[in-house]
């Protein structure tokens, strides 16, 4: 009775335990160079990874990126702006399954394919290490539209960046009414992550914000955001010369990727708004 006593108690501790980490090895020559060149970056209280979102070598990169600093203990958290404020994978252990890791972060596959980064999720989550989204919730972009106190948090020079990025970046297509209103959206999106990243710092450890280019950009986007005290580096994955940019303050690390081949994303957007091209 003593012996089954005792192997039931053993049995209970054991079930009791959390689930170690599965650390993900690859001994391939592309994520020796990127464990190498992320070096140059670190030590970093965040890691902000501006990417091309059509870009697949970007996607492998973020992967190698998280995979590095797991496997280091290195890595403090991974923010997405591919889901919004309030989801997190913390409650998932290390075995959790990818359609777990998904409905956790209630993962809208349609605006963002799982297929892209389901993988650095995966490893982050494999690792024991959370996922949280760090993007503006949809149903507050109204409530930030008409934000007038928006417009002040960033410094002049900047602001009118912002401005004219959203001008080109909708292919001269918006109505000049709908800048300003556009502009407080990505300032509402770049401070929503900035937040998010605020509560997950470690002390010796690296919180990875997965982005695009323009909110990574340290001269008008997350970074203008974080706390003075908070070490923030900003890297940009460029696929050709795409995004390049002439201001070179912008980002503390480029690495160049591959050439996308040539699309017209403003003869896309015309055709989803006929009105506006004309």
């Amino acid at each position: 009775m003593l012996l089954a006593a005792s192997s039931a108690l053993m049995a209970a501790g054991c079930a009791g335990r959390p689930e170690l980490p599965i650390l993900e090895q690859t001994g391939s020559r592309t994520a020796a160079r990127t464990a190498t060149r992320l070096e140059a970056l670190l030590p970093a209280d965040v890691l902000l990874v501006g990417e091309q979102h059509d870009a697949p070598e970007h996607h492998e990169l973020e992967q190698q990126i998280v995979s590095s600093l797991a496997s280091r203990g290195l890595l403090a958290a991974v923010a997405l702006e591919m889901a919004e404020v309030g989801v997190s994978t913390a409650q998932l252990k290390p075995s959790s399954t990818e359609d777990q890791a998904r409905r956790a972060l209630k993962w809208d596959d349609k605006s963002w394919p799982w297929a892209d980064y389901g993988p650095a999720v995966m490893t982050a989550v494999r690792a024991g290490v959370p996922v949280l989204g760090a993007n503006l919730p949809r149903d507050q972009m109204p409530a930030s539209m008409n934000d007038s106190k928006l417009d002040a948090q960033l410094p002049g020079p900047a602001l009118k960046a912002q401005q004219q990025g959203i001008r080109i970046g909708h292919c001269n297509l918006l109505p000049e009414s709908q800048i300003t209103p556009m502009t407080r959206i990505q300032i509402a999106k770049d401070i929503t992550m900035a937040d998010t990243v605020h509560q997950l710092l470690l002390p010796g450890k690296t919180v990875v914000l997965l982005t695009g280019n323009g909110h990574a950009d340290r001269t008008l986007g997350v970074p203008q955001h974080l706390r003075a005290d908070v070490k923030a580096k900003s890297l940009q994955l460029r696929a050709g010369d795409g995004d390049a940019t002439d201001r070179p303050d912008a980002f503390d690390g480029i690495w160049p990727t591959p050439a996308l081949p040539e699309t017209d994303y403003c003869a896309e957007l015309k055709a989803q708004w006929p009105a506006a091209g004309k």
